[in-house]
């Protein structure tokens, strides 16, 4: 059974910071590309950042500069830095696992962030 468990979300004030992680379990960790998506109120969801199993990211253009996304192989966790947070990254995040035609979602962890 796969699972996807995301952590680290709360109520933070526009400037703060926050550490998503996501723990995964039942896949294979290390072959798999790891992302984190969002969705606001009202908004589809959409692409935060993503990490491949060689290491390369992309970001959305929203927060490049800003977030950090990282993974630890041996720990099956995949991480969100979330740096000078503001109003509009108010959002449930979401946690995707993702291989060839394989993919996987978390339940979601809520950021709000107070301006």
């Amino acid at each position: 059974q796969v699972q996807l468990v995301e952590s680290g979300g709360g109520l933070v004030q526009a400037g703060g910071s926050l550490r998503l992680s996501c723990a995964a379990s039942g896949i294979i960790f290390s072959i798999n590309t790891m992302g984190w998506y969002r969705q606001a109120p009202g908004k589809e969801r959409e692409l935060v950042a993503a990490i491949a199993s060689d290491g390369n990211t992309n970001y959305a253009d929203s927060v490049k500069g800003r977030f950090t996304i990282s993974r630890d192989n041996a720990k099956n966790t995949v991480y969100l830095q979330m740096n000078s947070l503001k109003a509009e990254d108010t959002a449930v995040y979401y946690c995707n696992a993702r291989w060839r035609y394989f993919v996987y979602w978390g339940q979601g962890t809520q950021v709000t962030v107070s301006s």
